[in-house]
């Protein structure tokens, strides 16, 4: 398979990382609006199969004709996901199998928008399926770690654990700790902004989907293998758009480990209209509020050093088990940075993200995941995927029970 990767921020590096141990990949391209940068994720990868290159992800001619030069087989979108369209339009063009890790972003409400759906996450590319199915091309949407991986576990606990399935709610929560840094996040700002300050989406059978106010319903959930309790709240996340569509259940929700100072950052953001994306003029400069926030904060990429902890991202899944009775399980996969360093010389964040489009991009290559259309990850069986991660040095956990708690 010949591989082109669009972004060569943290997760670009990461998947780089994690592929050159893969002989399924008979290239890879890291393509990066800066070229250097893009060459300074590869400086410690000694192998032939890998190459930098530029592109301007927001140009659809030009990111087209690179898929063209590399002959690509497979188009891995590494960027922000408001480089979307033009990266899934340009894979359809060139006739790519198409990846991404967080799809097209949602629009609110015009007037509820803490109650009401507006445009739902990745509305844009699900509407695109028939055509993707009548060129007999493959887009798989949604396949990072959350969303990916937790779908992944959805559909496996439907499948193989459970007979019926009360709830799927993701939770996702870290210890992790950067060293010398008020405010540092580890995974790309931009999109942490839209995702947290969004009004947040659940879904329920009967209902379908509404909206509530950010970082809502707090709960303390105790996350394993030496994390412990963190407090979480309801965030915006694909998985509620995605895992209805093809596992029967009553509820689904996604709530982040964020923390009370995180939280109150982002607030002070959106108070003083640092989250804007729309350019205001500074000394005669159109500059959007956002990127100078991204701008002010260090790269994740470049985290790593000064990390500490684990972070753990997972799905929890009520319902009635296979024996008849009420069962409870944790399906989860722990990054500890200390490893993830020393293995791959990546932060845990990002490495642990990076992991499943290498995975999925291998059973795609194998065989072993076959469809056409815009597919997303729990339509695929979940057993080959779950294997052959453990295969990759990552196997996930189990815990039976509820971890959580409301907070008073």
């Amino acid at each position: 398979m010949r591989l082109v990767v669009v972004g060569a921020g943290g997760v670009g590096s990461a998947v780089a990382a994690v592929a050159r141990r893969r002989a399924f990949l008979e290239s890879v391209t890291l393509a990066d609006l800066d070229p250097e940068r893009a060459r300074r994720a590869l400086a410690d990868i000694d192998d032939e199969r890998f190459s930098a290159a530029q592109v301007d992800a927001s140009d659809g001619a030009a990111l087209e004709e690179l898929l063209h030069e590399r002959r690509a087989d497979a188009v891995l979108n590494a960027t922000d996901p408001r480089f979307n369209p033009p990266i899934f339009a340009a894979a359809f063009a060139a006739r790519c199998t198409y990846l991404d890790m967080a799809m097209t972003l949602s629009q609110r409400h015009p007037e509820r928008p803490y109650a009401e759906v507006g445009v739902l996450l990745g509305e844009q590319q699900l509407a695109e399926d028939e055509r993707w199915r009548r060129a007999g091309l493959l887009a798989l949407v949604g396949m990072g770690v959350e969303p990916g991986l937790s779908d992944v576990f959805a559909r496996y606990a439907a499948d193989e654990l459970f007979t019926e399935v009360d709830e799927v709610a993701v939770r996702d929560g870290a210890n992790l700790v950067v060293a010398g840094a008020a405010f540092a996040p580890t995974f790309s700002i931009w999109t942490t902004i839209e995702e947290c300050l969004n009004p947040p989406l659940l879904w329920e059978r009967g209902r379908g989907f509404y909206t509530t106010e950010p970082f809502s319903e707090p709960e303390l959930f105790t996350f394993p293998e030496g994390i412990g309790e963190v407090e979480c709240v309801n965030v915006e996340h694909e998985e509620v758009v995605l895992i209805p569509r093809a596992v029967a259940c009553r509820r689904v929700s996604f709530k982040y480990g964020l923390g009370s100072e995180f939280i109150a950052v982002l607030r002070t953001l959106h108070l003083l209209g640092l989250d804007a994306v729309t350019p205001v003029s500074v000394r005669g400069v159109e500059v959007a509020p956002r990127d100078v926030v991204a701008a002010c904060l260090p790269d994740p990429a470049s985290l790593g050093e000064r990390m500490s902890g684990k972070t753990c991202a997972g799905t929890l899944v009520t319902g009635t088990g296979r024996d008849g009775s009420e069962r409870a399980v944790y399906l989860y996969h722990v990054a500890d940075h200390a490893r993830t360093m020393r293995e791959y010389g990546r932060q845990a964040v990002v490495l642990q993200t990076a992991l499943n489009p290498v995975v999925a991009l291998e059973l795609i290559a194998s065989g072993a995941w076959q469809d056409v259309g815009v597919r997303s990850p729990e339509e695929f069986p979940p057993r080959p995927f779950l294997d052959l991660l453990a295969d990759y040095g990552e196997p996930h956990g189990m815990v039976e029970g509820d971890p959580r708690q409301s907070t008073p």
